[in-house]
């Protein structure tokens, strides 16, 4: 099994002890779940998200050898609060969430999240999705499509994009997709392919994923105990910048908060940023992993 993005960086961000209790919200196929299962060993435990059926199965297997140590449910991590009562665990040490998509949901082409491979146009995580990227592309007008591109892609040429596709549709095959993008917004010279910020803004519809990072941090920080790790790994400037002002909101003392009504006095802080700026890959894992590129670590501890 291939170590996923900023695997050292997450083990020694959590610091994982023996008996303790840990979250993974996004486990994948379970590298980083597996490296926090050694590290608590014998008797810590995990609990691990992801709605993909499909990484589940292959999470399963690979962190059979740590068996009555691990709970893994098809969910999404926003069902946080809800997974740990049904545990009953009162609280975590350490909690993970590994922001996006994942290595084999590019690499499979029949999900539709790679411009690299032919497939459909679907990019669904799981099966609480409520519409496919082919619905988007083929239903929405020429402006919601611009805004979306812009908003959730910050693709300059957004205009220009949803102008052709609107103008070729119907597209149901990402290479259809690719095409039209690549002849509306060639951007020759650039580094990053013009479709890539087409397929972020349409993956983070699909999903709902702003949304849902909005809602599990507030359950994250609410349910680690006191010197808790909470670490997030984000891929895009949308995401990561929730994540920044999240955590810096959370960690400074506030007088009378307008949105804490129940308080009548000072808020101390919640938690502590324990690395000012974002961690970001290795040049050496850079180039093993050119996905790992845009990744950023954000690592918190709580009060």
């Amino acid at each position: 099994m291939h170590k996923p993005v900023l695997y050292q960086e997450i083990i020694h961000a959590l610091q994982p002890q023996n008996g303790r209790r840990y979250v993974d919200g996004t486990v994948g196929a379970g590298g980083h779940a597996r490296g926090i299962l050694e590290a608590c060993a014998p008797d810590g435990h995990l609990l691990g998200f992801d709605v993909d059926a499909h990484a589940l199965t292959i999470a399963r297997e690979n962190l059979a050898p740590y068996e009555n140590r691990f709970h893994l449910v098809q969910a999404s991590h926003i069902t946080l609060s809800e997974q740990l009562k049904k545990l009953q665990w009162d609280a975590i040490d350490g909690i993970v969430l590994d922001l996006g998509a994942s290595s084999m949901q590019f690499d499979n082409a029949e999900r539709g999240f790679s411009f690299m491979q032919d497939g459909p146009l679907d990019m669904k995580f799981g099966i609480n999705a409520v519409m496919s990227a082919d619905e988007i592309i083929n239903t929405f007008d020429e402006k919601e499509l611009a805004d979306l591109i812009f908003k959730y892609g910050e693709d300059r040429d957004a205009k220009k994009i949803a102008k052709a596709i609107v103008m070729n549709r119907p597209l149901h095959t990402t290479r259809q997709l690719v095409a039209v993008i690549e002849q509306a917004s060639p951007r020759r010279g650039d580094k990053t392919h013009p479709a890539t910020q087409t397929f972020q803004a349409l993956r983070i519809v699909v999903n709902d994923e702003l949304a849902a990072v909005q809602k599990t941090l507030p359950q994250a920080v609410a349910s680690l105990r006191s010197g808790g790790r909470g670490a997030v790994i984000s891929f895009h400037s949308l995401e990561d910048r929730i994540v920044k002002d999240y955590f810096r909101e959370q960690s400074k003392e506030l007088i009378n908060p307008p949105y804490e009504k129940i308080y009548e006095h000072e808020r101390g802080a919640v938690i502590k940023i324990i690395n000012k700026k974002p961690i970001t890959p290795s040049v050496e894992e850079i180039q093993e992993n050119p996905r790992a590129r845009s990744a950023k670590l954000r690592v918190i501890e709580k009060l």
